[in-house]
């Protein structure tokens, strides 16, 4: 990397009244990530609610007036704050079931997952759901934080109960990067400061494991992933003969002078020059913005991608797929829908379903349709071949989204198996 500020995108998950809201605005202001105004506000806003003197750091994110009313969160909040160390972006995700999609949407980019759990009533179905949902997009890292610990006077013996049954059900779901941390976000422990209370707990505070967690391998660095977005050809006198493909590397490393297999053609060239506004670099990588210009004149248009040979993607027309049904309109499997993956655009038809999973057990179950909020395993066929790989190998060309012909909503969002 290079010196400027990485940014971990992260959300929270956990139920009703684990206290989401209020450890976000324990991180916002503690970290002093909050204006002088904003707190006033919500100053105020507590007294008005009769708080015994505390103020209700939750104000800060229940940003939709249905949610304060409600005390419930409905929408993705999307939170931005900043340490010297690091710039951050909170997703403050749902934790009821019918909003399992927004989870899914605001999970899918992201780098880490803080999941709650109020330390009186342990590990819940909904704590289940929402590790599965995490493992399912392939969230790098998972932080449980073991909430309310002031509730239990503390109590390490709650804490390590509590873990311990949390890593076995995650271990079933092949979760291997995972930290338990004991907190009272009311008090503030264990969030920014350590705090009094839990000096038997070794472990880091959140923000100092948010400040620190290793994001570098999180991007797949070895195969070369280069989804064409747009054929430049500039019609000026300077740059007549002019021809670059502009889009962003997904993943991978790439050198002027390295050969290159441009797909689904085949072809074989060298890459000439990596253009960019501030001028020509010697290599790129992911998750870069560039222009490159090959040897050959080859005909190539927008969803083609460039990839090395050594290291070479799929190829086809027929794939399985885990899928999250977005749509209020159930799935018709006699209709054709079109499926968005990376820059390629094409028709598609759902060849069957073969299980539905039950989000809370983890049951698989058969199902002739689905509907919204629904996940299931499915098989799918596409007019064009796509190039793509594993979803658990390439977070970038291992998902799609589906969308519907007539009414040109997204229905879906897909992860190839």
């Amino acid at each position: 990397m290079s010196n400027t500020t990485q940014l971990l995108r992260f959300i929270t998950a956990g139920s009703v009244d684990d206290g989401k809201s209020t450890l976000i605005g324990r991180l916002l202001h503690d970290s002093k990530s909050i204006f002088e105004d904003q707190l006033s506000a919500i100053t105020k806003t507590s007294e008005r609610r009769g708080g015994m003197g505390a103020v209700d750091l939750s104000l800060l994110t229940d940003g939709l007036q249905a949610e304060r009313e409600q005390g419930i969160t409905i929408d993705v909040a999307y939170r931005y704050f900043a340490t010297p160390k690091r710039k951050f972006i909170i997703g403050d995700t749902p934790g009821h079931e019918q909003y399992t999609r927004n989870m899914v949407t605001a999970a899918s980019t992201a780098n880490l997952t803080v999941i709650l759990i109020d330390a009186r009533k342990g590990v819940l179905t909904q704590t289940r759901r929402h590790t599965f949902i995490a493992s399912l997009v392939g969230v790098p890292h998972i932080v449980l934080a073991v909430n309310k610990m002031d509730m239990v006077n503390y109590s390490e013996e709650t804490f390590d109960a509590i873990c311990a049954e949390y890593r076995a059900f995650a271990a079933q779901l092949g979760v291997h990067e995972m930290t338990c941390i004991p907190m009272s976000a009311l008090n503030g422990d264990m969030v920014v400061e350590r705090g009094e209370n839990l000096n038997w707990y070794q472990g880091s505070p959140l923000l100092e494991l948010l400040e620190n967690v290793v994001i570098d391998h999180d991007i797949n660095t070895t195969d070369f992933r280069y989804p064409v977005q747009w054929v430049c050809r500039p019609q000026t006198q300077e740059y007549h003969d002019f021809r670059g493909y502009m889009g962003r590397i997904e993943s991978g490393v790439i050198a002027a002078g390295d050969e290159i297999t441009i797909l689904p053609s085949g072809r074989t060239t060298k890459v000439k020059e990596i253009v960019t506004y501030d001028g020509n670099l010697q290599r790129a990588c992911a998750p870069q913005s560039v222009t490159l210009t090959l040897t050959d004149e080859i005909d190539i248009s927008r969803g083609d991608m460039f990839v090395k040979s050594v290291t070479m993607p799929q190829i086809a027309k027929e794939f399985e797929a885990m899928l999250c049904w977005l749509s209020e309109s159930p799935l018709d499997l006699n209709r054709k829908y079109i499926i968005k993956h990376t820059t390629r655009v094409v028709k598609c038809v759902f060849v069957r379903l073969e299980y539905r999973v039950d989000v809370n057990t983890l049951e698989h179950h058969s199902s002739a349709t689905l509907n919204m909020n629904d996940i299931a395993r499915v098989a799918m066929k596409v007019q064009q071949p796509l190039v793509f790989d594993s979803y658990i190998k390439n977070r970038f060309t291992g998902s799609f989204i589906v969308i519907d012909e007539a009414t040109n909503n997204t229905v879906a969002a897909g992860m190839i198996i």
